[in-house]
This record gives structure tokens, C-alpha cells and sequence, in this order.
């Protein structure tokens, strides 16, 4: 199967961060919120003096009412992910933006835009999890990627595993650079994958991407992810008392 040298590392794609103006963007988009947040929180606790916080206010009151950009961002159930190899990056930028744009199919995301610095199974598990539909972009360098194979057993894998998430991995072969059909693996040739250059390719979307689906995906996310939190807080006042 995959022969090439293993691209696991702590942040796999971060190399390819930088390869498209789009990336960078939306990460000064997220930069400049943030800036934008703690200048608002800065005048809300400055005095008539204009600074320093107001006295006697509890700091853990402070601290509760401060959100972290990255749990903040992980409220949005996504419409799909795409898991790519890192130097197909670009391409990958392309299909989703031609996904959004075209058919408005939204939000979407690309495997390089997850966090850095992060353990790259739990991007993994975060963004398979996390949206409704996985895509798999099938080209030569995915194939030869030791990492990318391992994503796309696992996403396999745990479509089996959850019902809800049952036909929800999705290969695709892309215009640019595309895997042909004859060295697609065992695994992935009994799934129907869209063809990008088909002329197909609109009625295949729209068969494929249904809002039904979606939504049934998102309330059992929401689901897990409050009963996670009501279990993290109920064992945080066990360990209090």
C-alpha cells in the first residue's frame, strides 16, 4: 500500500500552511478577532481611569467569561472535511472552494487549515468527528502517503463503527492529478467515488450532500458533545467536595 516515508509529525501540514493566500487569510481573519476581543474585554474592565480591572471582581468570574478561540471554533458542526496529501494542498483549496462556491455546500475544510501545534490524531478524530461528510482527495501522492493511508483506514473504520456516520467517507478523484482507478486500494473501490471529470459530477453531488443527513449528524455531535461537558462538570464538583 503506501511505501512512501511516514509525514506524521506534530503539525503534518504545516508546511503547506503558506502555499495558498486563502489559508493565510482566513488565519489573519482569525488573528484580528481575536486582537479585536481583547481590546473589547480591555475597555469593558478598564475604570473611569481607563485601566485595570474593576476592584473586588472574583477572578475566576473573569476567567469563566473569557471563551478560547479554538473551543469557540469547534461549536461549528462542519458540512465536510477533505484529508489530503500535503502537496496536494492547492488542489485541495480548490475543491473546496469550487464545493462552497458552486453547489453551497457549506462550511467546509481543508486538513491543512486544522490547528497546529495540535497531536495530529486528535486533528484527525476532530475533523472527522466534527463534520457531517469526509473526503478523501485520491491522487498519486496521496497513495504514497504513509500518513494518508492511515487516515483513510480510520475514517473506514469509524464509519463502520458509529451508525450515524455510515456512508459518510467519500473518495474523490480530483481534475488535477488524479489516482486512476486500477491502483485505487481494496478498501476504497467498493465505495462509489466522485468523479470530478464526469459529467455526472453535479447530479453526484447533490445525491450525496443532503441536508437530511447533515442535520441528523449535527443534533447527535451537539448530543455527545453536552453530555461530555454535564459529565466533565459533574466530576469537576465531585473533586471540589
Amino acid at each position: 500500500m503506501g511505501t512512501g516515508k511516514s509525514k506524521i509529525d506534530a503539525c503534518p501540514l504545516s508546511l503547506s500552511w503558506h502555499k495558498r493566500r486563502s489559508v493565510e487569510t482566513a488565519a489573519g481573519r482569525r488573528e484580528s478577532a481575536a486582537e479585536r476581543a481583547g481590546e473589547a474585554a480591555s475597555c469593558d474592565t478598564a475604570g473611569p481611569g481607563g485601566g485595570g480591572t474593576e476592584a473586588g471582581e472574583p477572578e475566576e468570574a473573569r476567567a469563566q467569561e473569557k471563551v478560547p478561540e479554538d473551543e469557540a471554533g469547534q461549536d461549528v458542526f462542519l458540512k465536510f472535511v477533505i484529508l489530503h496529501a500535503e502537496d496536494d494542498t492547492d488542489e485541495a483549496l480548490r475543491v473546496l472552494e469550487r464545493l462552497q462556491n458552486d453547489f453551497g455546500i457549506r462550511p467546509g475544510l481543508i486538513f491543512a487549515e486544522m490547528p497546529c501545534g495540535r497531536q495530529p490524531l486528535q486533528n484527525l478524530d476532530d475533523a472527522v468527528n466534527g463534520s457531517a461528510w469526509t473526503i478523501l482527495l485520491l491522487t498519486e501522492n496521496f497513495l504514497r502517503d504513509t500518513w494518508c493511508n492511515f487516515q483513510f483506514y480510520t475514517s473506514l473504520m469509524n464509519s463502520v463503527n458509529r451508525q450515524h456516520k455510515y456512508n459518510s467517507v467519500i473518495p474523490m478523484r480530483p481534475l488535477n492529478k488524479a489516482l486512476p482507478r486500477a491502483r485505487t486500494p481494496l478498501a476504497l473501490q467498493t465505495i462509489n467515488a466522485l468523479e470530478e471529470d464526469s459529467s455526472g459530477f453535479s447530479t453526484q453531488v447533490e445525491r450525496i450532500f443532503k441536508d437530511s443527513v447533515y442535520k441528523t449528524q449535527q443534533t447527535i455531535w451537539r448530543e455527545t458533545r453536552h453530555a461530555g461537558r454535564r459529565q466533565f462538570t459533574g466530576a469537576g464538583k465531585v473533586a471540589q467536595w
